[in-house]
């Protein structure tokens, strides 16, 4: 074994981490974004923005990234647009699918 294995075993490790975490906190700014569409961007006043930020504290997103995301979806940033689809639709059988997107 070669002696530098044990550091690129670790930049790995620190690299797959990193790529799973940078796609939980890109789903939680969607989901800020839909929240503070439906709502609006004052979480006292809305709930759902309100859920949606524990969930992202405690999923240990930095507080920078969520009020980032606030800002975005609000206007006073960079404009996104993020709505929240049903898709419905029948599968065998007659039963009835329905897909939140």
């Amino acid at each position: 074994m070669s002696g530098h294995s044990k550091w690129n075993n670790i930049k790995n490790k620190k690299a797959k981490g990193d790529a799973a975490r940078s796609q939980i906190f890109t789903k939680i700014g969607r989901e800020i974004a839909v929240a503070v569409k439906a709502g609006g961007a004052d979480p006292n006043s809305n709930s759902k923005l309100y859920d949606v930020i524990q969930k992202a504290k405690a999923a240990n997103m930095p507080n920078d990234n969520i009020t980032r995301s606030i800002k975005k979806a609000s206007g006073e940033l960079n404009t996104v647009n993020y709505e929240n689809l049903t898709y419905e639709g029948y599968g065998v059988e007659a039963v009835q699918l329905s897909f939140n997107v």
